[in-house]
């Protein structure tokens, strides 16, 4: 009994040596065709390497635009960051809607902005803010449309401000009316580009402000330039400006990003208290995440790829009819060899097998092509443009996933038709 095992597991190591010898020998007889044929595969695989490398670069673009504005969106409004404001909403709304809460929302007023800060424990900060508008006119340049924000002084920790030159202003001086300012970058090169911009002078409505600091660089969202802005005490806004028609707006931060949607709940929570609101009322305020910009960003970037990524696809598609036309090709040429291995001993699953695996590698190679063009076109984009394109493990297991797929799909055709050779009609073909 114990013989008769042995010899079960010999014929069965046997069998697997058999099998991988097989593919083996398979592999590198098609690895020899492609390479006797180089010009001939290269032109075969165009397809599939335009295809894959598309797929790779559009991939790497919207991952690369998902940073882009994520980093935007931190270097505009910071981190952990929450806004509340009688219009203020971080998401699509119909018209009705729209109109419905223009009736019913109230403007935040400044003792709700104590209330909160007073209150809010999962909060690290809590500002207010007040917005204004001016052309400003300085020793006969003018600089039209200048957003003047009057905020509290910890506005430097909420939005992560970065003072290059000077400083911010100190609580001490928000509460009495101090007549100085902080500049941003735009306002800086327009009027002091070859200077230092502190201690110079700037009017806002018959107000001389001095310059006491100036904001770094902070970037764009789509219609906002946050670098024209000169930012001034709140309770000065309130003197210059009035508190408007939609009131104040009350700006907070979470202490961290794990609690940040705690400080959001606990945010609304008290808001919802202070308005004496119950149950199913719905908020009569406006609230802005700013987390759930960034995932509106990637719903944007989601159906950019829902749409053209299909469309790279069909490049793949393409390219896997011209494999399948120069397999029938290659089974064509390869008659007499086909003969020969059935006339000695090869069967039709090896048979088809062996082209199968032929189609497989090629497109593989021209996947891997395909994957080489798109890191290099990445890179050129990105030392161009500045925007950092991240090629993700998602689209190289698409892209060469699918080409390995129409390259197997693409052989099946003509490796049915090689299996299906009568090998003695092959032989008398040479």
């Amino acid at each position: 009994m114990i013989y008769s095992s042995f010899i079960l597991h010999l014929s069965s190591f046997n069998n697997m040596r058999q099998l991988y010898s097989f593919y083996t020998d398979a592999f590198w007889i098609a690895f020899k065709s492609i390479l006797e044929h180089k010009l001939r595969a290269f032109l075969t695989l165009i397809g599939i390497i335009i295809g894959v490398a598309a797929v790779v670069v559009v991939g790497a673009s919207i991952s690369g635009l998902n940073v882009y504005v994520s980093t935007q969106i931190q270097k505009v409004l910071g981190t952990n960051h929450f806004m509340i404001a009688r219009m203020a909403f971080s998401g699509k709304m119909s018209d009705e809607a729209f109109e419905l809460a223009n009736r019913r929302n109230k403007k935040p007023t400044w003792e709700e902005y104590e209330y909160l800060r007073a209150n809010c424990k999962n909060c690290s900060e809590i500002g207010a803010q007040l917005n204004g508008n001016v052309d400003l006119s300085e020793n006969g340049v003018e600089m039209p449309a200048v957003t003047i924000n009057g905020v509290t002084a910890n506005f430097v920790e909420i939005e992560d401000k970065t003072i290059i030159e000077g400083r911010f202003f100190s609580e001490e001086e928000v509460n009495r009316s101090a007549k100085i300012c902080v500049i941003a970058d735009d306002v800086r090169e327009k009027y002091f580009a070859n200077s230092s911009a502190i201690g110079k002078t700037v009017k806002v409505r018959g107000n001389t402000l001095t310059i006491i600091g100036v904001e770094d660089k902070r970037g764009q969202l789509p219609g906002s330039n946050f670098n024209r802005a000169i930012y001034i005490p709140v309770t000065l806004s309130k003197q210059i400006f009035g508190i408007g028609e939609n009131g104040l707006q009350i700006h907070g931060k979470g202490r961290t990003e794990e609690t940040f949607d705690a400080a959001i709940e606990e945010t609304k929570l008290l808001m919802r208290n202070r308005r004496g609101l119950v149950g199913s009322e719905a908020d009569n305020f406006g609230f802005v995440n700013t987390k759930e910009l960034g995932g509106q960003i990637d719903q944007f970037t989601n159906t950019i790829a829902a749409v053209v990524v299909p469309i790279t696809l069909i490049i793949l598609v393409v390219g896997g009819i011209v494999v399948m036309n120069i397999m029938l090709v290659s089974v064509t040429e390869r008659t007499f060899e086909v003969g020969l291995r059935k006339a000695l001993g090869a069967t039709r699953k090896q048979i088809l097998l062996q082209f199968l695996i032929e189609s497989a590698l090629l497109c593989v190679v021209g996947g891997i092509i395909g994957l080489i063009l798109a890191s290099g076109v990445t890179q050129i984009i990105t030392l161009i443009f500045g925007i950092t394109m991240s090629i993700t493990i998602t689209y190289i297991v698409l892209s060469v996933g699918v080409s390995s797929i129409i390259g197997i799909v693409a052989g099946l055709y003509p490796a049915w038709k090689a299996a299906r050779l009568d090998p003695i009609v092959a032989l008398t073909k040479n």
